[in-house]
């Protein structure tokens, strides 16, 4: 296994061939740097790759291996980092001119330290929008980032570099962080996955100042790698104030780790809401059709499937709130000089939130906790709820919103995503299908707080049913 077929091996798939003595990691390393070398130069995923990091990680999990002592469970997986996340001696300038890159670096992200703790290794930080404030990804700092699937449209984002990344097969692990979407909408945009797990499962440090909606989430082609990686960063971090105790049982089955095929979970008699809009949102046909062929999967697989909607109207306006007055405190401290060279859009916005009063922005946290109230009600009579995770496929690179619409901001075209980071339950995007351009679409499944092993499950036994992640983008 060399060159280009180990760039698109699996983590569970690597992990089998390091078991098995036919790959190693340092193998798979340079596989997926020249696959980096040679993709990124079109699709602008990374805005920092220092080979030598990761073959030196390679190389000593490579030493390992061959003692037949692997440190963790994804000890020589290669997996990128979202230029978000703190790494400790490497910056972090999260798509910002307004950040010095030549200052101390002195502390690891709690997830990105789990990582280490695993033997992960790192080939590299993913590109974001200007702090993250955005659903496509294109920034001052670094640029227009694509989509491999057809290089003219956005990957979405903001964790957009990350899923590009994943799925042109440089590297098969990503993590990547969601304040309103922000792994949902790429991994729908590129026939990946991912999970927004609950609030406070992976720890978070330093805090977000978008608050309580922002989580950090696994990015992978496959259920079952994300499984394995909510294994490594789901543990407890006393940086964290919010952080939830360390998970009662492993999310990723026995057969996950060893690399066997294993058995499908069993969806029988689960109790399964479809909503086709939430009640408020416009669908593309072509989208639509797809997600209700996918909900069909459901039922095939035993699941007791519903048409229902959960009975709230769109809280755009409150998200927006809570949104931007974040990405105003996240600017406050910058010169004019500073502010001018924002990204448009994102000045815009800090401007916009910097004019919520207290009270407003008490209003739009008590619509909130409402629609919590009501979510908690919905899921005592379903086990999961089924959308659509976007009601269009990725349109052109380098615009906010879809260049045939009015002007809008991102949440205008964003309705399924933003709603359950206000309410802080795990939702996934699973692939599900390709419109007649070739273009992926996501299925989002929804479960009630702390219901991450279900939604995982869920999603594991669709993705067995219909193993859309084994397309793969005609970049080359």
């Amino acid at each position: 296994m060399t060159g280009t077929a180990t760039a698109d091996l699996t983590a569970t798939e690597l992990l089998a061939a390091y078991r098995a003595g036919t790959l190693s990691p340092v193998e798979a390393t340079e596989a997926v740097l020249e696959r980096i070398d040679r993709l990124d130069p079109r699709l602008n995923a990374f805005c920092l790759v220092e080979p030598e990091w990761a073959l030196s990680a390679a190389r000593a999990s490579a030493a390992r291996w061959r003692r037949g002592e692997p440190m963790g469970l994804l000890d020589g997986v290669p997996v990128s980092i979202k230029d978000v996340l703190l790494t400790r001696g490497r910056p972090t300038l999260r798509g910002s001119r307004s950040i010095s890159p030549d200052q101390e670096w002195p502390d690891d992200a709690p997830s990105v330290a789990r990582l280490y703790e695993h033997g992960a290794v790192p080939v590299g930080k993913t590109t974001t929008p200007e702090f993250a404030w955005k659903g496509v990804t294109d920034s001052p700092l670094t640029g227009i980032t694509r989509n491999p699937w057809d290089t003219s449209r956005t990957p979405g984002g903001s964790s957009g570099g990350a899923a590009a990344a994943v799925a042109a097969g440089m590297a098969p692990l990503a993590l990547g962080t969601d304040g309103g979407g922000s792994v949902r909408i790429p991994a729908s945009f590129t026939g990946t996955f991912a999970l927004k797990p609950t609030y406070g499962r992976i720890p978070h440090f330093p805090a977000s100042p978008f608050g309580t909606l922002a989580h950090v989430g696994p990015m992978t082609r496959t259920v079952a790698d994300a499984m394995l990686l909510m294994d490594v960063v789901s543990g407890f971090d006393s940086r964290d104030w919010s952080a939830l105790a360390p998970p009662a049982a492993p999310f990723a089955p026995p057969w996950a780790r060893t690399g066997a095929p294993g058995e499908p979970p069993d969806l029988g008699g689960l109790r399964v809401a479809y909503s086709p809009d939430l009640g408020f949102a416009a669908v593309d046909p072509e989208v639509a059709a797809l997600t209700a062929a996918a909900v069909e999967v459901f039922t095939e697989l035993g699941a007791k499937v519903e048409q229902v909607d959960p009975g709230f109207g769109d809280p755009v306006e409150e998200f927006e709130v809570l949104w931007f007055a974040g990405a105003a405190k996240v600017t406050e401290h910058l010169t004019e000089r500073q502010r001018a060279e924002l990204d448009p859009g994102l000045r815009e916005v800090c401007e916009q939130g910097a004019r919520y009063s207290a009270g407003e922005y008490l209003d739009a946290t008590a619509r909130r906790m409402e629609l919590g109230r009501i979510m908690g009600r919905f899921h005592e009579r379903y086990d999961l709820l089924l959308t659509p995770t976007m009601p269009i496929a990725a349109f052109e690179a380098g615009v906010e919103s879809p260049p045939d619409g009015p002007p809008a901001r991102w949440t205008s075209w964003t309705p399924f995503t933003y709603p359950f980071n206000m309410t802080q339950q795990p939702a996934a995007s699973v692939p599900c299908g390709f419109t007649a351009a070739g273009l992926p679409v996501g299925l989002q499944v929804v479960g009630p707080r702390h219901a991450d092993a279900l939604v995982l499950n869920a999603c594991l036994a669709f993705e067995r049913a219909r193993p859309w992640y084994e397309h793969r983008p005609p970049v080359s």
